[in-house]
């Protein structure tokens, strides 16, 4: 644990979920070992967990254990020693008009109007395009960390992408990010990561988690364009060789 990390003074009891289809590979079943995150050391624990490679959503924190496949790799963004390459300077020169702002999780309608927007785009036959609003409240609300919000607004106006992310006693961990849809030409869910990348090098931290990585998977494709990335393998937290 950080030395910056509240001490956890619970114990924990962790459960295993039931198998299920793969939502990332055909033809594999998916289980993950699992427990709930409570206070007061909610915070301290998501710390804990995440750099062991469980990842957050809602109140539950989460790594995948499935019985035949180890695709699912965690990996971190190492920002104190990222390099922006060309294309990533380009994305912010193209998105010198967006302002963005760092403020506490807090749900709100507008954010929920650009996250159907973007889910009905992106991801229309998910579960997560089926969400209400009350739904997508819960998802930024729920959870008793300490979590941030960063909106990204064209001229400070219109709302244009947001991420969702913990702040850990070693960075941050982006949880989830949405993003105007017929706005290709900026990148903005490139633009998002890249604020975290920003924010955790401005707090002299080393970190931004990214969640699962795996070879195979079209979706997760853009996390191997943060160089350096960290991948955990073996228990060993590694750089990932460039594709």
């Amino acid at each position: 644990m950080s030395a910056i990390d509240p001490p956890i003074t619970q114990l924990h009891h962790f459960f295993r979920s039931v198998p299920l289809p793969c939502p990332y590979l055909d033809n594999e079943v998916e289980r993950k070992l699992f427990t709930r995150l409570a206070q007061p050391d909610a915070s301290a624990l998501n710390s804990l967990l995440t750099r062991a490679g469980f990842r957050r959503s809602h109140d539950i924190i989460y790594k995948p254990v499935c019985p035949h496949c180890s695709a699912c790799v965690p990996v971190r963004i190492a920002a104190d020693r990222f390099a922006f390459s060309r294309s990533m300077r380009r994305i912010i020169r193209v998105n010198a008009d967006l302002t963005a702002t760092d403020r506490p999780a807090m749900a709100t309608s507008e954010q929920f109007a650009l996250f159907r927007r973007y889910q009905a785009s992106r991801h229309g036959d998910s579960d997560m395009a089926r969400m209400t609003e009350s739904d997508y409240r819960d998802m930024i609300d729920e959870g008793g960390v300490d979590c941030r919000i960063v909106e990204l607004r064209l001229n400070g106006g219109a709302l244009v992408g947001a991420i969702l992310a913990d702040r850990l006693g070693d960075g941050v961990s982006a949880v989830y990010s949405f993003f105007d849809p017929t706005m290709p030409q900026r990148s903005l869910g490139t633009r998002l990561v890249l604020c975290l990348v920003e924010e955790v090098r401005r707090l002299h931290q080393p970190h931004v988690y990214l969640g699962y990585w795996i070879a195979n998977s079209p979706k997760m494709r853009y996390k191997a364009r943060f160089q350096p990335l960290e991948a955990l393998q073996d228990g060993v937290w590694r750089d990932l060789p460039p594709d």
